[in-house]
């Protein structure tokens, strides 16, 4: 017996013609196997061809999906199909103007992100959308643990966790409830190609330069980022994020949030929806909960907190189960993630600092004296206020990756006075930066890369793992 949901999609989307998926990568699957769970043709091309290719592929093929190995994104490649798509699925890896995209666009066939075909899928669930340059990861995890404590049924996907394809697939089986509501991260690359996704609740946490080597200019990146906003019915901003406020009188109608007193934001021409004054999280009815409900350090924690709060608010939880919720938070891997204390020195995994700003916020967060590990695929940003943290709190500095020679050089120009090495990878890194702790006497071992993973692993999930395992083995 079919679902609400899928009756409703199949009705709307029989007859549609023949989707392409482009790549066999985890989103692409994901898009594949919804589309074809909602009785739609489905082509996927995937460009490389290996062993384990093959063996999705054949997956595939067992459901009814079409599948064409070593076929390369380009025009040529469409032209050369038996028939002419209808629909163009894109994965967020592949760029959104691309030349053989804006080829399909011009013959008018519709391109859309993978996340759109669960936005469609789940059309009757409300959608909490987080997005922002740093903290979305932390934040999207504090909703769906404080949803999840509440009684909830609000599972957790998107740029994190399951694919929201894979989400949805799940989800529409048959005899599966429905969820209440639906806690999604979206990165820029996936905002920018589903232009459909209108979340009843949107937040976003911070914006500082990145992805520039793929979106150009900041005000792109800003204006991707401010495109999901705009179409959330509800929308939480941070008040604390400089180019936020920079920008706070262009909003009408926003929830704004801030760590400090009301009255600092104010002074910002800003009415803060939540606030924090001796401690305690304040609201429209006065106090919520205690502020240092979380046990992760820094301050931007704090910010994270009021953030998942207003979320909260708006569906009517008590500050007394909030505070509750948040008290047993564990933690997000890789983002300030302890991992143990070893001869008196606490090791960090903080892999998910893939830009100088988000290791900037690291340095902040902890005590130091620090040994910190950097380095893997460097990429654009202005890396003054990293270094000028790394002067204030790492003795040492080791280098690693693809980026180590770029860094030495950064630093050094950028007088940094500690000790740098520089090695291959971490596992060269890890032993000797156990060395360079006890002999500077510090307090903590950061790994904080400041740069994306790609020179040495999958993602940056993967490098941390393998961090992990390294100083878990120590």
């Amino acid at each position: 017996m079919q679902t609400p949901v899928q009756s409703f999609a199949g009705q709307r989307l029989a007859g549609q013609g023949l989707t392409v998926v482009l790549g066999l990568g985890r989103s692409g699957l994901g898009a594949a196997r919804l589309l074809r769970q909602q009785g739609q043709r489905v082509l996927v091309l995937e460009s490389g061809s290996n062993e384990d290719l093959e063996a999705k592929a054949e997956a595939l093929r067992v459901q009814g999906i079409a599948v064409q190995l070593h076929t390369p994104l380009a025009a040529s490649s469409f032209a050369a199909l038996a028939e002419r798509p209808a629909r163009v699925i894109v994965s967020p890896g592949i760029r959104w103007d691309h030349p053989a995209l804006e080829e399909l666009r011009a013959q008018g066939i519709c391109t859309d992100g993978e996340i759109t075909t669960a936005w469609e899928a789940l059309q009757p669930v409300p959608w909490i959308g987080i997005t922002g340059t740093n903290g979305k990861t932390t934040v999207t995890h504090l909703v769906a643990h404080l949803l999840a404590r509440a009684g909830l049924d609000a599972p957790m996907g998107g740029n994190v966790g399951r694919s929201a394809a894979e989400l949805a697939l799940e989800r529409l089986m048959p005899g599966r409830p429905l969820p209440a509501w639906l806690v999604v991260e979206l990165s820029s690359y996936q905002i920018e190609a589903a232009p459909a996704i209108a979340p009843r609740i949107g937040l976003w946490t911070t914006l500082t330069p990145d992805h520039l080597e793929r979106h150009g200019t900041l005000d792109r990146y800003r204006a991707i980022k401010r495109s999901l906003l705009e179409r959330s019915a509800v929308r939480i901003l941070n008040a604390d994020d400089p180019d936020l406020r920079s920008h706070a009188a262009s909003w009408e109608h926003a929830h704004w949030v801030t760590a400090g007193p009301r009255q600092q934001a104010q002074s910002a021409g800003i009415e803060p929806h939540l606030w924090i004054e001796a401690d305690q999280v304040i609201g429209p009815g006065g106090s919520l909960l205690d502020a240092r409900a979380l046990a992760m350090p820094g301050a931007h924690n704090r910010q994270n907190l009021l953030m998942a709060a207003a979320v909260g608010l708006e569906l009517g939880l008590s500050g007394a189960v909030m505070e509750a919720a948040f008290r047993s938070f564990p933690g997000v891997p890789h983002r300030l993630e302890r991992l143990r204390e070893l001869d008196g020195v606490c090791w960090y995994n903080d892999s998910k600092a893939t830009n100088y700003d988000a290791a900037e916020v690291a340095l902040r967060a902890l005590d130091g004296p620090l040994v910190v590990l950097a380095g893997g695929e460097s990429k654009q940003g202005e890396a003054g206020g990293w270094i000028r943290e790394l002067q204030r709190q790492a003795t040492a500095v080791v280098l690693y990756g693809a980026a180590r020679q770029e860094f030495q050089e950064l630093l050094e120009r950028g007088g940094y006075g500690g000790e740098l090495v520089s090695v291959e990878g971490l596992e060269q890194a890890v032993p000797l930066t156990r060395e360079l702790a006890a002999r500077h006497g510090c307090r903590a071992v950061l790994l904080s890369p400041a740069c994306a993973s790609f020179d040495q692993y999958s993602d940056f999930e993967a490098r941390g793992d393998h961090f992990r395992r390294l100083v878990q083995a120590l």
